[in-house]
């Protein structure tokens, strides 16, 4: 793979930047944070624990090799719990889910198991909390994502959606002294608080949650991306298509001023046009990548040229995650059939009734 090297984050001395060698900087940190490798371990771990199948709801991390991964494995990816056959055991993914998918799951004779990042619960949480003082809350996030309809499902009378600075103009609130604003923990720090500026503007005595609702490891992913577009000709993040914390990733890398920027999930989807008069090559990956997928572009651009490869360390990452409580139970699968074999058998369809005779035909007709 070439020379592997660790720089400080600083700025690079411009007038021998020209002279530099083919290199690729690399972010640290990147890659898995802790709630994606707690989630994708529970999996593992419940497969080892409990045979295959393992149903999860959704994909447990946005990442296609990691669902590939676990699909072979034995894991079964559903849209929804009531996909599930009674008797099974059903994990719920690390964006979190409603109250309503709990019950969904209950009422289908399922056993659980709840992998949702503990930063995601942490919403949650203050969602149920905000919603119970009676507080309008306003939640920042993109319309559609599974995180933002979890924490919606918390207290759905309660939260709108702000989609953006473009979506303050039309909120509403009951009392302008009791609002609140949450945030998708996925999100760029700058755009959320461009929408939280704009929040204020509106609204001046709107509460901040109490303390910053966007993750560690999406911002520390940000502020090493921002390091990188500065020293490099061209970016690259390592992430899925739906992975929201990597498609922020990118634009981040845009706004700060680097030439170009792509995501790719494989090294194989690398354009080798993107190289073109290139001489730094920023790397890093979202928070749901193995790192096995970085490695696979290292070796890809150092077949190319770009032998030194220099990390640049912005921040360091040691949080752990302890693994679902539910993971504890030995029996879960017992727990599973016995729910299935209690519930209550369908009904027998009921003998159609004879076809009754014509009634003969009024005067009127």
């Amino acid at each position: 793979m070439g020379r592997m090297t660790a720089t400080p984050a600083s700025t690079p001395d411009s007038a021998s930047a020209t002279n530099r060698p083919k290199r690729v900087l690399l972010a640290a940190p990147r890659g898995y944070c802790a709630g994606v490798d707690r989630a994708v371990i529970a999996v593992e771990k419940a497969l080892e624990q409990y045979g295959a199948p393992i149903y999860v709801r959704h994909e447990i991390v946005h990442n296609k090799y990691v669902v590939q991964t676990l699909e072979r494995k034995g894991a079964i990816f559903v849209d929804q719990a009531t996909e599930v056959p009674p008797g099974n055991i059903v994990m719920f993914s690390a964006h979190g889910v409603a109250p309503t998918v709990h019950e969904e799951a209950r009422q289908g004779r399922l056993a659980t198991i709840d992998a949702t990042c503990p930063l995601v619960t942490k919403v949650h949480k203050e969602a149920v909390r905000f919603a119970n003082d009676d507080f309008d809350i306003l939640l920042i996030g993109h319309e559609g994502h599974e995180e933002v309809i979890g924490t919606s499902g918390e207290a759905p009378d309660h939260i709108q959606l702000v989609d953006g600075p473009g979506d303050v103009a039309k909120i509403e609130v009951r009392d302008p002294s009791r609002v609140v604003w949450l945030s998708q923990t996925t999100l760029s720090v700058d755009e959320t608080m461009e929408t939280v500026d704009a929040l204020k503007e509106k609204f001046p005595q709107l509460i901040s949650p109490p303390s910053d609702d966007i993750c560690y490891a999406t911002q520390n992913r940000q502020i090493a991306i921002k390091e990188l577009a500065g020293q490099a000709e061209l970016v690259i993040v390592v992430g899925s298509k739906n992975s929201s914390n990597s498609i922020r990733m990118v634009e981040v890398a845009k706004q700060a001023g680097v030439p170009a920027a792509y995501l790719v999930d494989f090294a194989s989807e690398i354009d080798e046009a993107w190289l073109e008069g290139v001489t730094s090559v920023g790397l890093s990956s979202g928070a749901s990548v193995p790192d096995i997928l970085v490695q696979e572009v290292l070796e890809w651009l150092g077949e190319r040229g770009y032998a030194d490869v220099e990390i640049v360390k912005t921040a360091d990452e040691s949080l752990t995650f302890s693994l679902p409580k539910e993971l504890r139970n030995k029996d879960l699968r017992a727990v599973a059939e016995k729910l299935g074999a209690d519930a209550p058998a369908p009904s027998a369809p009921s003998a159609p009734s004879a076809p009754s005779a014509p009634s003969a035909p009024s005067a009127k007709e």
